[in-house]
C-alpha cells in the first residue's frame, strides 16, 4: 500500500510540474508571437535579428534628430527673440507717447534698437546696433530702458 501511495503522491507532482511547465509555455509562446509577428514563419534568431537591426535604426534616427535640434537651437541663439518696446512723448508740446524705441536683440545681446521720435511737422527715425547688450554710441534713456526690457525677456 505504501508503494502505491508513494507513488500515487510522484504522479501527483509530476502532474503539477506538466502544468506549470504548460502554463510557462504558453507564455513564452504569447511573448515569441509578439517578437515575430502575426502569421510569421521566420524563426527566433531571425525574429531577434529584425528587432535589434529596428532598434539601430532607431538609434541612429534619434542620434540624427538629436543633431538636427542641436543645429536649430544654435540657430534659434542667433535668431532676433528679445523685443521690447518703449513708447514716449518726445516733446512737451505733444501728447499721445507717439514716439518710440524698439530693441530687437538675440540670446547673446546683439542687435539693434530703433527709435522713432514724432514732432507735430517731422518725424526722424534712428537705428543704432547693440553688442553684448552694450551700444557703441551713447543710448538715451528711453533706448537703455528698451534694451533692459529686451535683455530681461519682458515686453
Amino acid at each position: 500500500m505504501t508503494v502505491a501511495v508513494v507513488a500515487g503522491a510522484l504522479a501527483l507532482v509530476a502532474l503539477v510540474l506538466i502544468v506549470v511547465a504548460m502554463v510557462r509555455q504558453a507564455g513564452m509562446r504569447r511573448q515569441y508571437t509578439i517578437l515575430q509577428g502575426k502569421d510569421s514563419t521566420e524563426s527566433f534568431l531571425a525574429a531577434v535579428a529584425r528587432k535589434t537591426a529596428e532598434v539601430d535604426a532607431l538609434r541612429h534616427e534619434v542620434d540624427d534628430l538629436s543633431q538636427v535640434l542641436d543645429r536649430a537651437r544654435a540657430d534659434l541663439a542667433e535668431a532676433v527673440r528679445h523685443v521690447s518696446v518703449v513708447r514716449y512723448d518726445a516733446f512737451g508740446d505733444m501728447g499721445g507717447r507717439m514716439s518710440f524705441s524698439a530693441a530687437f536683440l538675440d540670446d547673446a545681446g546683439d542687435g539693434v534698437v530703433l527709435t522713432t521720435i514724432h514732432a507735430r511737422t517731422e518725424s526722424r527715425t534712428y537705428m543704432k546696433a547693440v553688442a553684448q547688450g552694450h551700444a557703441e554710441t551713447l543710448l538715451s534713456p528711453e533706448e537703455e530702458q528698451a534694451v533692459e526690457a529686451a535683455m530681461r525677456g519682458s515686453n
